[in-house]
């Protein structure tokens, strides 16, 4: 077996492996894998050490065809203290994520520096693995998930992390290895059980905020999941490493009946 998501072919050129299948069909890529090596492109576009990726906004185009792909980048607003970056995912013919990533420059604001939010459990003492198994795909199959006590449908806390680098023969940072595991957010405190005569509620975005640089291989979300009433969804999420939490994720959905039922 493989042991990357990816495998590159030369210099935008990449090869998905079997890990990266994705849950609502078998022949397509799982987002998280494709989030995380568009930010292995982005971290990797004209790199400055004065500057880091503060913020990624994923627009999912349309199925993700697993097999091979071009991933393209560029800058579209250059500057000596705020850059805007954009990376694309071509495969078949089109477009079929679309990334961009505001590069901000790094300062010192320790005496300023604050935080609202609450920091979760983390992983150790949390037990066996949690059970994933509801979800089809050998990407969730690849991924270890631990859950904090109180987990119920449309509110939990979860630990996930990878024993894959994000691309073979290439070390993967730590934003690069938990921004490919935010995407799972969207199934670890589901509101309905996927498949069956149920409904799917696949995210067509993905937006990550970083007030800080993300550390170690442990992800953790703590995930509220909201269903609206005219088939539209959100979920939202406070992004933790073993530090505490380092942003926040938000996902819209489109939430449809499965079954035949209309």
């Amino acid at each position: 077996m493989p042991e990357s998501y990816y495998r590159a072919l030369g210099e935008e050129s990449f090869e998905s492996t079997i890990h990266t299948q994705g849950a609502w069909n078998d022949h397509e890529q799982h987002m998280s894998p494709v989030s995380g090596l568009l930010a292995y492109a982005l971290e990797n576009c004209s790199p400055r050490a004065d500057m880091r990726l503060a913020r990624i906004s994923y627009d999912i185009l349309g199925v993700i065809p697993r097999g091979t792909f071009d991933v393209r980048t560029k800058i579209l607003r250059p500057g000596r203290t705020i850059e805007l970056l954009e990376a694309e995912l071509i495969a078949e013919g089109r477009a079929a994520v679309r990334a961009t990533a505001w590069r901000l420059a790094v300062g010192s604001t320790g005496e300023v520096a604050a935080l609202e939010d609450a920091r979760m459990p983390g992983p150790e003492g949390l037990g066996t693995a949690f059970d994933m198994t509801q979800w089809p795909g050998d990407f969730i199959n690849s991924l270890d998930f631990r859950a904090v006590e109180g987990l119920r449908p449309g509110r939990g806390q979860i630990w996930v992390r990878t024993p894959y680098e994000m691309v073979e023969g290439a070390p993967s940072s730590d934003l690069v290895r938990l921004v490919g595991l935010v995407d799972t957010a969207n199934g670890v405190a589901a509101r309905v059980p996927p498949g069956g005569d149920s409904y799917m509620f696949p995210n067509v975005d993905l937006q990550i905020h970083l007030h800080r640089s993300p550390r170690g291989e442990w992800l953790g979300l703590d995930t509220r999941v909201t269903f609206g009433t005219d088939g539209i969804g959100l979920t939202s999420s406070v992004l933790h490493d073993l530090e505490g939490p380092f942003g926040r994720s938000e996902q819209i959905l489109t939430v449809r009946r499965l079954g035949g039922r209309s």
